[in-house]
This record gives C-alpha cells, structure tokens and sequence, in this order.
C-alpha cells in the first residue's frame, strides 16, 4: 500500500451492492466510508467519489421488481435515487465539516475534449475549494452505460481526467482471481498485476452480486485506462464497515500498477495530437512559460487556425520558433479577440467570465 499511502489524490468508486441493500440505504457504512475520507483528507489527500447505487436506491422507493428494467423504468429508478443518494452523502460528510458537490458525468462527457477540459476544470475548483466531488454517471438519460452498470470506467475516466495518483474500485470481491472464485474452488488470488495480459484478461468472471453489473471483466477495463494515465488501481472488498481503513491495514486487494505518473502520461497525449492552429506569443510570455507559467493572453501576438476549445495548438515563439502544443480554453475567434488583453479586460471583451488562462500549465507541453 505504499503507493496509496503516498497518494496526494485518490479516487475512490462505491459499488451499487455496498451502498443498497435491500432497496434501503446502508447508512451505517456510509458513515464508516465518511470517516474513511475524513481520515485520508486530514492527511492532505485530496478525494473524489464515484457512485454506483441511485438506480439500486431508487428502484426501492418506486417498489420496482427485482430483475432487468425497461430503459425508462431505470432511468426513472434513476431520476429518484440520484436525489436521496446525494442527501446521504451530505448528510454523512457534513459532521466532518467536508462540503460535498454532486457531478454528473457520462462518457461522452470524457470522450469530447471541450467536455473534457470543462468537467475537469470543474473538478479541479472543487478540489481546490475543499470540497468532495460526489460523480456518478448521469443514468436519468444514459443509455449505454444503464446496461452494463459502466461507473467502473468512469471511475477510471475520472481518475485520469483529474490527475488522480490511485483509484481504489470498493467491490463485493476482494480482487483479481484466476478464475471466479464463486463458481470455481481452485481460484487463486492474484495480489498485485504489473501488466493486463491477455492470460490475465482471460482470468476475469462474471458479477458476483445482483446488484452490481460490472463484474471484474469492467475493473480490467478500468485498469488499462487507469494504469496507462499513470494511476495505480487497487480493487478490494468494500463490505466492511471502514473500508479504507482496512486497506491500510492490509485488507486482501489487487493492486494494478500504474505505467509512469499522471503528469507525463498527459503530457504524452497531449504531445501526440495534431495541432488545429497557431498561437504565437511574446518573448515575455516565452519567458513565462520556460519557468512553468500558464500562457495568459497579454503575452498573445497572434492566433492562426480554426480552433475550438479544448483543441491542439502550436505555440511559437516572437521569432516563429516552435516553443511546444497546448489545449486552448478558448476559440480562435475568442483567442483572437483577447490577445494582448489582461485578465481583468476579458469579461468587457467577450461579454461573460473567462478563464484566466488560454493555455493552462496543465494542459501544454513544451
């Protein structure tokens, strides 16, 4: 556990069979996942939840049959679960003086970089307030996702999205095996993964609950996006009271290892895209940037290209040297009009709040 105790940001994903038992809310977990969280904060770990459990919560309260629903009937089990899933985790967080917020994501949400960029944006000011992202995928209009109960991967999503250094997946199963241990008494447990290999994608099985869709066939999904944006995985059982806390103290788990860290796994897909456009910036701002500053745009001189937000540009130098790639927060029209322009004359320019930044640190690669 060395790699999560050293952790500066942990994303954290709550099985649907964890949190509903029943139809009914296990709230005594939930108030022992609570202090879970408030432990590692006090530590100065930054913490994302990602929630299975509304269409679980919300098919009790409607009294809906056990079994598959029909799309509407789960989005409706959705639309009235979401609702009493985010009051509990206020409700539990809220004695520990942590502010929660509630994200709503899809894939699709990941998988457009403008989307991208701004639910990253998002996470990253909540983060930075002190608060607990609360994200769960938006199964009020999901499709896809529904069928196949896919937080596991948004989960993984997430975690690279935001930078995150581990994500722990809670599960009703304490790891990888080499085969489903439920059906299969010879299983062995498989501690620590260093490469998903298709012998070890063969390994995985079937869900063990009824509640839960994911199965360990998602989590080895999970893993390969997770681990290739340099984030360790750890899957292990979250039935206990403090599950965390028993991670730390050595609770049976399989822990994925990441391939490199967050920060050059990004730079590394972000070097790789085929720039959209030209942003060429003063020998000040040239400055700026080679002692790790964001590009703002008083130090912009010019902007070729029909750009978007959240697409590749070049950044050149006042001589037309290249300089490095960076996603741009803003449009080429947008860019175009604010170059020159201090943050504090954005607003006037373009008629609503900007962002300081046209290229962040974060998001350039020089």
């Amino acid at each position: 556990m060395a790699a999560l105790n050293a952790a500066r940001l942990v994303v954290i994903k709550i099985g649907s069979a964890l949190l509903v038992e029943g139809g009914e809310l296990r709230r005594d977990w939930l108030d022992g996942l609570a202090e879970d969280v408030a432990e590692m904060r006090s530590r100065g770990v930054g913490v994302i939840l990602v929630s299975s459990g509304s269409i679980a919560l919300g098919r009790g309260i409607l009294g809906l049959a056990a079994g598959d629903l029909p799309l509407e009937q789960s989005q409706a089990a959705a639309s009235v679960g979401q609702i009493r899933l985010a009051r509990a985790y206020q409700e539990a967080l809220e004695p520990h003086d942590i502010t929660t917020a509630q994200v709503l994501l899809t894939l699709e949400d990941t998988a457009d970089r403008r989307r991208y960029l701004n639910s990253r944006a998002t996470l990253e000011a909540l983060l930075g307030l002190g608060a607990v992202p609360i994200v769960n995928e938006n199964d009020t209009v999901a499709t896809d996702e529904i069928r196949y109960g896919d937080n596991d991967r948004l989960a993984a999503q997430i975690a690279v999205m935001a930078g995150a250094d581990h994500l722990v997946l809670l599960s009703d199963i304490d790891g990888l095996y080499t085969a489903n241990p439920a059906t299969d008494p010879t299983a062995t447990h498989i501690p620590r993964v260093c490469a998903i290999t298709p012998e070890i994608e063969a390994m995985a099985g079937d869900p063990v609950s009824g509640l839960s869709k994911g199965g360990m066939k998602t989590k080895l999904m999970a893993a390969k996006t997770a681990t290739a944006g340099g984030c360790a995985m750890t899957v292990t059982q979250g039935a206990v009271t403090r599950p965390l806390a028993a991670l730390h103290g050595g609770a049976r788990s399989t822990v994925f290892e990441a391939l490199g860290d967050p920060v050059h796994a990004r730079k590394n897909w972000i070097g790789a895209m085929k720039p959209k456009g030209e942003i060429t910036i003063d020998a000040g701002a040239a400055r700026a940037l080679s002692a790790g500053k964001s590009l703002l745009p008083a130090g912009v001189e010019d902007v070729v290209g029909a750009f978007g937000r959240g697409d590749p540009v070049l950044i050149l130098g006042p001589d037309g040297t290249r300089l490095g790639i960076g996603l741009s927060r803003y449009t080429a029209d947008e860019a175009e009009a604010i170059k020159g322009a201090h943050t504090d004359e954005i607003e006037g320019i373009l008629g609503y709040a900007g962002r300081a930044a046209l290229v962040h640190r974060d998001d350039m690669v020089l």
